[in-house]
Formats: structure tokens, sequence, C-alpha cells
């Protein structure tokens, strides 16, 4: 006879102020404080086990369980009796806004590993948004800034494991992500039960599936996040997140991701986000192609670019690679082609998500023909010397051909 799955209740409290007294002859006012973090918001809400986690539900039991203890334990550090004088009718309200404030701007530390054109402003963003962040980054330089912020660094994906049970990554590709994640020295080292970890690196889907498995294993939760807007969207924390994996887990995740982006989309299982990036880079390579292609046509036809783009953008071939990220140097501001195709997004990395486009399409027999020609052009492009600038220099290599 199969067992029922238990279920988990997370408690979640906003903030209560109570015990009021006062005494006339004293005119003595007693305030009980008991604050609790602002995120604790929702009403009481079960946690369905997942029959893929194991009997019970093993690994959600967990992080519902570590969750819950994580709350209690908020609420006892941050409870404060305190008593006032109260001489002229009034209660101090200045000073009780500023024990209110600080206790609810306490939040635990999310550990951010990958902080290069993406993953740095991400990681200030997260900081901005009051979380305190234990970074690293293989390359140390990456780290000082955030030094000298008063962010703790740590040598290795190990060690912050060791002191968050929240981890954000972001990287750079498939290798990568495997030596962050299971390495000698890799976040699974140490990783806590209950912890949440999200991936932000755009990668296969099948490797996000095999690193959630092995999270899986060591009781923590993996979900895949990749995300799209460029390194613009990263600063002003206007990104899109494709989120894969848990879905009672979304609202763990969304509570960070809202903090870096916009828009944060749940996408389905592991690997449905990277699913989602993948098909998305793939057209963005293709259209930018095409603008790079049609700017530099019209441009030998006699035509002003700025007047082009505008005619574009206006008309049905108005397109993101048009209209905000625009291949021609002079055409707008704050994009790479108006700084040498210095920063933005590398044309190595749209070679890798075109070739993890093609890799898919060829496990799902999807003709791709536009994205096979893209990948290829991306690929000449790398070995002529393209690799370090934005792939928007797809301009001034046709007009170098």
């Amino acid at each position: 006879m199969r067992e029922e799955p238990r279920q988990v209740t997370v408690w979640r409290t906003s903030g209560l102020i109570g015990g009021f007294a006062a005494n006339r002859k004293r005119r003595l006012v007693a305030l009980d404080v008991t604050l609790f973090f602002a995120s604790f918001r929702a009403p009481p809400q079960p946690v369905e086990p997942s029959e893929a986690s194991g009997e019970g539900g093993g690994v959600l039991l967990e992080v519902a369980e570590r969750r819950r203890a994580s709350s209690m334990a908020a609420a006892l550090i941050l409870r404060a009796s305190v008593s006032l004088m109260h001489r002229h009718g009034k209660v101090c309200a200045d000073w009780l806004a500023r024990v209110s404030y600080r206790a609810m701007a306490s939040k635990t530390p999310v550990g951010f590993i990958g902080l290069g054109n993406m993953g740095n402003p991400m990681a200030k963003n997260l900081v901005k948004h009051g979380y305190p962040i234990i970074a690293c980054d293989i390359f140390p330089e990456a780290c000082k800034e955030f030094q000298e912020l008063g962010t703790q660094v740590t040598d290795s994906p190990a060690d912050v494991a060791d002191k968050a049970d929240r981890i954000i990554t972001m990287l750079p590709s498939n290798p990568n992500a495997i030596e962050v994640y299971i390495g000698t020295n890799g976040i699974l080292k140490k990783v806590k039960k209950g912890s949440l970890l999200i991936d932000s690196s755009t990668i296969d889907p099948e490797v996000s599936k095999e690193l959630a498995k092995e999270a899986e294993k060591m009781g923590a939760v993996f979900m895949d996040a990749p995300v799209s807007g460029g390194v613009g969207a990263a600063r002003a924390g206007n990104l899109t997140f494709m989120v894969g994996g848990v879905e009672q887990e979304f609202d763990a995740a969304k509570e960070l991701l809202t903090c870096m982006g916009s828009n944060v989309v749940y996408c389905g299982e592991v690997g449905t986000g990277q699913a989602a990036k993948i098909c998305n880079n793939m057209l963005l390579g293709i259209s930018m192609i095409g603008t790079a292609e049609t700017m530099n046509l019209g441009i030998r036809l006699g035509l002003d670019p700025k007047l082009l783009a505008k005619v574009l953008n206006m008309s049905s071939g108005r397109c993101w690679s048009s209209d905000t990220y625009n291949p021609v140097p002079g055409v707008m501001e704050g994009v790479p082609s108006n700084n040498n195709y210095q920063g933005g997004f590398g044309t190595t990395l749209m070679a890798k998500d075109l070739g993890l486009a093609q890799i898919s399409a060829t496990n799902t027999k999807s003709p791709v023909p536009l994205g096979s020609l893209a990948h290829q052009i991306y690929r000449i492009m790398c070995a002529k010397g393209y690799a370090q600038k934005d792939f928007s220099s797809v301009l001034q290599f046709l007009r170098e051909e």
C-alpha cells in the first residue's frame, strides 16, 4: 500500500508589534517588539513533496524544514523588549523606527560565483537590495572591487557553499559549470542540506539536468535560471530570467532574482530555462547578422545610418538588434558599437550558445538552417580576431569581407 506523502507547512508571518501598555503615573510605555523578516509574508502554505525526489519527498522536506528553522531563528534573534520613559506624551518613534529598519533589513548571506561582465552588476544589485554577498571568482582581480565594498571573498566554490545556503552562479560554459559544482573544490563538496542553488549560466540543458541530479543526492535543490538583456540590463536590474526546476522552489528563487531582473518566468522542470535561453540566443544571433547586413547595405546606398535605424524601428524590420543594440557606431549611446565593440556579449560566447542550439537541434531533429549559418559566421569571426569583441562587431567583419 502506497504511503501518503507528508506535508510540511512553512509559516510565513508578517511583522507584529504588540504588548502595548501604559502607566499613567509614571507615563511608562512598555513595548514588546517582535519583528520578522519581511520576506515571510504569505499565509501558511503546504509544501508538497515531489515523487521524483524519493520516498516522502526527502529533498523538499529537508528544504522546507531548514527554511522553517531559519525563520524561527530569525524571529528569536529579532525579538526585543523595550521600555521607554514617556515624559512628554510621545514615544521615541524615530528610535523605534531605526530599530525596526535595521532588524527587517537583516538578510542571510547569498553566495555569488562568477563576477564577470554579467555577474559583477548582478551581484551589486543583490547588495543594493540588502543581501550580504559571499563572492568567488577564478580571477582574484574580479573580486577586488567587492572586497573594497566590504564583501566577504572566498578562495573556492566549496568555501562559498560552507558559508551560504543560497548560491547563484554565473559562468561562461559547460566545463566551467561542471567544475564549479562537482569539481575538486566544487559547491557540492560542502553544500548544506536544503540549500538552493541557482545557475544563471547559459549551458546545455542536459548538463543542467545532470547537475540537478548530483545536487539532489546531497539534499540540495538546483535550478537553472539563464538571463537575457545583456550588460546594460544587468546594470539596471532589468534582466529577464528563464527558470527551470522544482515548481515549489520558484518563489524562493524569485525572491533573489527580482533583485536583478524585471521579468522572472517559470518555464518548467530543470533544463527548460536553458532550452528557452538557447532558442532566444539563436534568434538573437541571426537577427544581429541581419541587422548588420541591412545597415551596411543602407550605408553603401547613401543612407544616413541614424535615419535608416529610425525608419527600421518604425517599420516591420524592427528588432532588439536595431532599436536597443544597434551595431553601427554613432547610432545610439551606451552600446558596445560606440566603444570599439568592447564589453557587452562576446563573440566567443555567442558562438558557444549557437553551438548549444546546434546540439539541441540535432538531438531533436529540428532543421535550423539560419541558425547553422549564423553559428559558422561567429566561429569564423572568432578565428579572425573578433573573439573578445562584442558579437555586434559582425558589422566590422562584414565590412572587411
